[in-house]
């Protein structure tokens, strides 16, 4: 398999990582030169969040899943790092893209489930949690029905406490503020 489109080293492993969770699922992995063009190709390709739609173009391309039968399939859009058993891990930065999907009139996302709770606040969006590649063909396949996250709608961030005091009165330590920003925010 080559990658063309200014992919950096995370993008470049996943070569390793999507032959061998396709051949871990259980689907043989083509003999042939596989060729995976990252347009544009003018723009750096980050992040491991780009094994899962790599795997699912390259099973349209040898068959395993018929584009046609996916409904929607032009509006889909599938994020997700794939394990070299097939299992597909939490991305970072799942909430931005989902946003921008929407932006771009994106009216799915297929992502792992671990990421599905972030993505819910989203509106517009069918989000389907999946937690491997087997469940992704499964579903694409139409052999499987998984049901869409709930998004939650009631989140209210127009009416937001506001306190006396903030981060801005800090001076420096900013690795100290941003553990406490995480940290408040996996406790909500």
């Amino acid at each position: 398999m080559i990658l063309y489109g200014l992919p950096d080293i995370r993008v470049k492993e996943a070569k390793q990582r999507v032959r061998s969770a396709i051949k871990n699922s259980g689907i043989e992995f083509p003999s042939r030169k596989i060729v995976v063009n990252l347009a544009p190709a003018d723009k750096k390709k980050e992040g491991t969040f780009f094994d899962l739609p790599i795997a699912i173009g390259i099973l349209v391309a040898i068959g395993k899943i018929k584009k046609t039968a996916i409904e929607n399939f032009d509006s889909t859009i599938f994020l997700g790092e794939l394990s070299l058993d097939g299992k597909i891990n939490e991305v970072n930065g799942i909430l931005p893209m989902c946003i921008e999907a929407v932006d771009l009139g994106i009216k799915r996302v297929i992502i792992p489930s671990q990421n599905s709770v972030e993505a819910s606040i989203i509106n517009d969006l069918d989000i389907i949690p999946v937690s491997d590649l087997n469940e992704v063909i499964d579903y694409l396949s139409g052999k499987i029905q998984i049901d869409k996250q709930i998004v939650y709608r009631n989140m209210d961030f127009e009416n937001r406490e506001y306190y006396d005091v903030d981060f801005s009165e800090v001076k420096g330590q900013e690795n100290a503020k941003r553990a406490l920003e995480i940290a408040a925010a996996r406790i909500t």
